[in-house]
């Protein structure tokens, strides 16, 4: 019997050639990585030239005649709204106010004799971004011949204040503050909480159940009482992250009447092959240099070639995005509708992953703000079929016009989003209010 047999097989492979990975690269590449990789090449290959247009910055000047809101830095940087979410309401007045300044105001209204206020505002600008204070400063107040009994009085009325916990000079102090606020609680949680936190955080039921007489359930219906308090309570008044500035790679603007998507390449330089080389490859006799000069053609002619698909494909990702979310850009609503990848792929006839290289670490600029392009995909949620922007929006608004002093849970969220038509598990609710920026119904209570 022949050990050897021939078959014959139709196969289709992809080979990634140098071209099409360049192509991939750069068509991946957002507005800053994509000039910075132009000065590269231009650097390496002398058949690329670049040129800087003045007619482009005149272009640029026009269209921000045309859309006034287009930010002057959008050469050279403009803001980007984080996810494109909305913030919550009154952070931008908390962000500028901070703890310290917080605290002394409430002091100001609460009438105090003049040396007790003044020792309360100095201890007030003692505690720390987390709310705490550190022992060793108030011991210091004591080499400043301040009597320990008033010292005690303006630490008790600083405690006193919101939010609570703060003041506090370690964490179990500091949970004890705020259960002292809280009605009926019972005395094992606050056992737990003064001698056993260690014991509490590694779940070493044993040694609190032994010392308190409790059982484990009564030791984990204590602990979900302590995890809803707050161990950072200065974190309200923490500045935000450093504020991104990012360079829009689209614009959506109404000019004349109609809407339309405005590729963000003023800035670019003009890529173009020198006409001294390319004369010098036709006319050099030395081999050497002809091969060098072929070689280096032939690269700049691919980078040509990937620039146009880049901008071709880019631009009628943001067509279709345009077309989708019509509504949203003219003002009609501030919710999108819902949309994929995978469709806007197949509306466009690519591969899903073209769409994605083309949107990812992209922003669009539009009369409402900087987004990502990625914040326009989204897919349908609840039986009204709405976007996860969407239904991001319908949560914030609950929680915006909740009762503060009973702040709604995230089971009565689901709840009240189901009422509306829009069917969410409840952890869903959860990650939604994190990804916003909203802190648990314990942490809003006030």
């Amino acid at each position: 019997m022949s050990l050897v047999s021939l078959k014959t097989e139709l196969r289709q492979d992809l080979k990634l050639t140098p071209q099409l990975l360049q192509s991939m690269e750069i068509l991946q590449m957002n507005s800053q990585e994509l000039l910075e990789y132009l000065n590269k090449v231009s650097e390496e290959n002398p058949l690329v030239e670049q040129e800087d247009v003045s007619s482009l910055r005149s272009a640029y000047e026009e269209l921000r005649q045309k859309a006034s809101w287009i930010d002057a830095g959008g050469v050279g940087g403009t803001f980007s709204h984080e996810d494109g979410t909305m913030p919550e309401r009154g952070a931008a007045d908390r962000e500028m106010e901070s703890l310290a300044a917080f605290l002394c105001d409430q002091l100001d209204r609460k009438r105090l004799a003049k040396p007790l206020l003044a020792l309360c505002r100095y201890i007030a600008e003692l505690v720390d971004e987390d709310g705490y204070l550190t022992q060793e400063d108030l011991d210091g107040l004591l080499d400043l011949k301040i009597p320990q009994s008033l010292i005690d009085q303006a630490l008790e009325t600083v405690q006193s204040l919101d939010p609570a916990g703060v003041g506090a000079r370690s964490l179990s102090e500091c949970l004890l503050l705020q259960l002292a606020r809280r009605d009926n609680v019972s005395p094992a949680v606050m056992d737990i909480v003064s001698r056993f936190l260690p014991e509490l955080g590694r779940k070493h039921y044993g040694p609190i159940s032994r010392e308190l007489g409790l059982t484990t359930e009564e030791i984990q219906a204590a602990e979900k009482v302590i995890a809803s308090l707050e161990p950072h309570p200065g974190r309200a008044f923490q500045p935000s992250e450093p504020t991104v500035y990012v360079r829009p790679d689209i614009f959506v603007a109404e000019l004349d009447g109609e809407w339309k998507v405005i590729l963000n390449e003023y800035y670019l330089p003009r890529v173009s092959i020198s006409d001294y080389y390319a004369r010098l490859l036709k006319e050099s006799d030395e081999q050497e240099t002809r091969e060098y000069l072929q070689k280096k053609m032939q690269q700049a002619k691919w980078l040509l070639g990937s620039l146009e698909r880049r901008g071709s494909t880019l631009r009628a990702c943001a067509e279709a995005i345009l077309e989708a979310q019509l509504p949203f850009f003219t003002g009609q609503t501030g919710e999108l509708s819902p949309m994929s990848l995978s469709t806007l792929a197949e509306s466009l006839g690519v591969h899903p992953s073209t769409v994605s290289r083309a949107t990812r670490g992209k922003y669009l600029q539009c009369r409402q703000g900087t987004y990502p392009l990625r914040y326009f995909f989204s897919r349908a949620i609840g039986t009204q079929g709405l976007s996860q922007q969407a239904v991001k929006r319908k949560l914030l608004e609950l929680v915006q016009g909740e009762d503060h002093a009973h702040p709604l849970s995230d089971q009565r969220l689901c709840q009240l989003l189901a009422a509306q038509g829009v069917q969410v598990a409840r952890r869903t609710v959860a990650k939604y209010r994190l990804e916003l920026g909203i802190r648990s119904s314990a942490g809003r209570r006030r």
